[in-house]
């Protein structure tokens, strides 16, 4: 089994996949920036608080799980933030326009959405090049909201994240370290998407939606399968993993690289 990093894992999708990965046997350490989460921590779980837009947090977070499980073998980007609950502005129902935005506000979510990732995926990599044999994976988000007006700078900072996913893969191929992307395909029942905006939850995408694609991309079973991006709502529990990789899977980047070298054919040669 294991060791693995989840940002951004003690609530929402963060908590689901730090729950499915503990539940399929690895050791998995939590990050929030609070620090507290509804589970308890336990042999092979540590809560650890920390905010990842903090280079200086994210090199704790990485000594704390070296010295609790003696390792690190993968790594989880998904801490994430938004913008509050939307007010429609007057030109905008969707959400504000880029230049209604404040700098902080633009720092602030393009810190913790891809400094973190990045301060993260940096201290790590080097662990998991040596061992050879390692994940990394981007919780993304799904291209219309990238591109969809009223969604700066959230889209922005994931289509960057998304960007990191197909050259870190390529970067690092042949190192027997894999990077991926997961996103829930739709929008999720988290506390991002607050109950005033979206009353009935069931509308919504449960986070335990992320169980069996995150359990597959951390098992050996996923080695080789690099610079892939993997739509959550789109896997059956009821359908084989082949299937599941050829409908739920596709190549990370956008239309015209998904067919680069970052994108590994399946099953692998």
């Amino acid at each position: 089994m294991r060791v693995v990093i989840v940002t951004g894992g003690t609530a929402g999708l963060g908590r689901a996949m730090v729950l499915a990965l503990h539940a399929a046997g690895h050791s998995v350490v939590a990050v929030g920036r609070t620090g507290t989460a509804d589970f308890a921590e336990s042999d092979r779980l540590a809560i650890v608080r920390g905010d990842v837009s903090s280079p200086e947090d994210c090199e704790a977070t990485v000594k704390t799980t070296i010295e609790r499980f003696g390792a690190v073998d993968a790594l989880v980007n998904n801490a994430g933030i938004n913008m509050p609950t939307r007010v429609a502005t007057p030109h905008m129902k969707e959400g504000p326009r880029f230049y209604d935005l404040s700098v902080d506000q633009w720092r602030s979510i393009m810190r913790t959405n891809v400094d973190g990732g990045f301060f993260m995926a940096r201290l790590v990599t080097p662990y998991l090049v040596e061992r050879g044999w390692g994940r990394i994976v981007n919780h993304v988000t799904s291209y219309r909201t990238m591109v969809r007006g009223g969604e700066t700078p959230y889209g922005s900072s994931k289509a960057a994240l998304e960007s990191m996913t197909a050259v870190w893969a390529n970067e690092l191929s042949g190192t027997g370290v894999t990077v991926n992307a997961i996103l829930p395909g739709g929008a999720a029942d988290t506390r991002m998407i607050a109950r005033e905006v979206v009353a009935d939850r069931s509308k919504l995408v449960p986070p335990s939606m992320m169980d069996g694609p995150i359990r597959w991309l951390m098992s050996d079973a996923s080695d080789g399968v690099t610079g892939r991006r993997f739509i959550a709502a789109m896997w059956d529990a009821n359908a084989s993993v082949e299937e599941n990789v050829a409908k739920a899977g596709s190549g990370a980047g956008w239309p015209e690289s998904a067919a680069t070298a970052t994108a590994r054919p399946w099953p692998p040669k």
